[in-house]
């Protein structure tokens, strides 16, 4: 029953290990301090980054779920973080005025960058389950 203990431990260690490298990168591009605001109550940025979160783990369930190889897991899973990452220069695109919107704790703009993050990651999650 526990001869796949050791394989298990490699691929949740990869994901948590990519997952938090991902979301450490994405913390340190964004122009505004996600935990900070989150701490003094600021939804948008709860919302977003919540979002963001949930998108990275689809991306890595997904590269997980469809290989039995924990290099594969690295190679695809960090791909697939990477376009989770480009999800937030795409945003900044559309609303230039971004920081601010979350700064000021518009819920719209976190919902919006929530959701397409998540949005990203069930595309990506297809289109690495192939």
């Amino acid at each position: 029953m526990f001869e796949t203990l050791p394989l298990y431990l490699v691929f949740l260690g990869t994901a948590v290990g990519l997952f938090g490298i991902a979301l450490g990168i994405y913390l340190q591009i964004t122009p505004y301090h996600e935990i900070r605001l989150i701490r003094e109550g600021n939804s948008a940025a709860a919302v977003s980054l919540g979002g963001t979160a949930i998108g990275m783990a689809i991306v890595l369930h997904s590269t997980a779920s469809s290989t039995f190889n924990a290099l594969e897991l690295a190679a695809w899973g960090a791909l697939g973080l990477v376009s989770q990452i480009l999800v937030f220069l795409l945003v900044t695109l559309i609303l230039p005025d971004l920081k601010k919107g979350i700064n000021d704790n518009k819920l719209s703009y976190g919902i919006l960058l929530g959701a397409l993050s998540i949005a990203m990651g069930i595309l990506n999650a297809g289109a690495l389950s192939t």
